[in-house]
């Protein structure tokens, strides 16, 4: 792990809170070794907490890319916003998420 610090940003996706933290330069090994570096994502629901999202049943996920693809999608908000909102157009998703605000009456 480097020094370099992590960018922490709060979004709220379909009324939940979610944390979404990344680090341009996760590892100075990786980027000596390969010439480029190594970027780490953490998608956090914090609120509801750990509450599930489309792209982790647990409400955390860590991702590891390249810097650049997240650049290219304009930067780890607009990356985190454009992965949910796909994710959400599956139908295991949909169903889930109907499932869940489905009251149950046992």
């Amino acid at each position: 792990m480097t020094d370099t610090p992590a960018q922490t940003h709060t979004i709220v996706w379909n009324g939940i809170r979610i944390e979404v933290r990344y680090c341009r330069s996760w590892s100075e090994s990786y980027e000596r070794i390969y010439g480029y570096p190594l970027a780490h994502l953490e998608i956090e629901s914090i609120d509801p907490e750990r509450t599930p999202l489309p792209v982790t049943q647990t409400g955390y996920r860590s991702h590891f890319t390249r810097p650049d693809i997240i650049e290219a999608d304009g930067g780890p908000v607009e990356l985190v916003r454009a992965w949910l909102d796909d994710a959400a157009k599956d139908p295991k998703w949909i169903a889930s998420e109907a499932a869940r605000k489905q009251l149950s009456l046992f």
